[in-house]
């Protein structure tokens, strides 16, 4: 599926949400090197767009009639690492962290964002995250 209008998007979950959307891809873009997939939204959601490499999905963005969800799938190194910051979230962010259903290849949790209220505590989670999955960055050359 080809990558869905911004026009489209605005129409459908409103301009903040679009905007918070593109807030996080930039935030994913410049740490993870991701492969991101547009797909449609099964029965629930009108579209997917999820960033993947190597078959391992970081995490997905769901859109339909004014909602946007985004779901993080933490394995078990990165719930441990949601452990080590739990103090550092919001009531909301651990309510729905802990109440979120675990499978066989990790805890598949499905963010409501509804304004930038929510956008930290969803940073810290997703850079707290696999460490496999992000850039490789090359030391500068030193020039003498």
């Amino acid at each position: 599926m080809e990558n869905i209008k911004r026009e489209e998007l605005d129409k459908l979950v409103g301009i903040d949400k679009v905007n918070i959307f593109y807030d996080i891809v930039d935030e994913i873009t410049k740490i993870y090197d991701m492969e991101q997939i547009w797909n449609d939204g099964g029965k629930k959601w009108n579209y997917e767009c999820k960033f993947r490499k190597g078959g391992k999905t970081l995490c997905a963005f769901y859109f339909k009639d004014n909602t946007l969800g985004f779901m993080i799938i933490f394995g078990k190194d990165e719930r441990t690492k949601v452990e080590e910051i739990r103090n550092e979230l919001s009531s909301d962010v651990l309510e729905t962290y802990d109440n979120a259903q675990i499978y066989h290849d990790g805890k598949w949790v499905m963010f409501n964002i509804t304004d930038y209220s929510i956008l930290e505590d969803l940073k810290k989670l997703l850079f707290k995250g696999s460490s496999q999955l992000q850039k490789t960055v090359l030391p500068k050359k030193s020039v003498l």
